[in-house]
């Protein structure tokens, strides 16, 4: 009787080691043959924002053989430009700096017989630095005051910048991050299977380039993704 009972015994415990290495054996065929399974997307997140710090530089430049009055039209060229910003109401919306006159020696400069028509060429510029942008943007349209003024610039540039990029970061991180999944699932639906888990993923390079308007940035970051599939 006791022999057979452990007869009984055996015969269980051998058929539990079969289930048991027959589920094994499926999960690693299944493992095997969904590991090589896995697509790779591409999410993208974009915004238009405004940029929140402009530098406008005007520059004026004389050239003549005498430095005295050079020197002294060039501080009186910006100091009409001074004015001419303060009658369109730039005081308490932007800071005003001037750089020191630059002054070139054309005549040490020269080469060969070919000797340049003046002695020296002076410059100087002004600096406009604010946070609104629009306000610089509309003060550029109004140059034409300066040549009415008798001043004529010899640059007039300004720079656009979006400084507060960090803190717009994570959020575009984790829309990039959404909209690649969104790919993923719908190709993984297409092909009948499901996504699984991240595999590998590249956060990407932000870009900032100019948008439509000068004072409009485009910030754009697209993220690449890989997902393992399973049935």
């Amino acid at each position: 009787m006791m022999e057979k009972y452990q007869k009984v015994i055996s015969a269980v415990i051998l058929a539990a080691g079969l289930m048991v290495l027959g589920l094994c054996i499926k999960s690693g065929i299944d493992n095997f043959t969904n590991k090589d399974r896995r697509v790779t997307v591409k999410g993208l997140s974009e915004r238009i924002v405004d940029a929140d710090k402009a530098t406008w530089t005007l520059t004026v430049e004389k050239s003549g053989d005498e430095l005295n009055s050079l020197y002294a039209s060039l501080n009186s060229d910006v100091a009409t430009i001074q004015t001419f910003l303060e009658e369109n109401g730039v005081e308490g919306k932007a800071t005003v700096k001037t750089s020191t006159i630059n002054v070139n020696d054309n005549l040490s400069n020269a080469w060969g017989e070919d000797k340049p028509r003046y002695h020296y060429t002076t410059s100087r510029s002004v600096y406009v630095t604010s946070p609104n942008t629009q306000f610089i943007n509309k003060l550029r349209c109004n140059t034409d005051e300066l040549l009415d003024m008798g001043v004529i610039l010899e640059s007039d540039y300004a720079e656009y910048e979006y400084t507060q990029f960090q803190q717009l970061k994570p959020e575009m991180m984790a829309e990039a991050i959404a909209n690649a999944e969104k790919t993923a699932s719908q190709f993984a639906e297409n092909s009948h299977s499901t996504i699984n888990k991240i595999v590998e993923a590249g956060q990407g390079e932000f870009s900032i380039d100019d948008a439509d308007e000068p004072y409009k940035k485009k910030v754009r970051v697209v993220s690449t993704i890989t997902y393992s599939l399973k049935d």
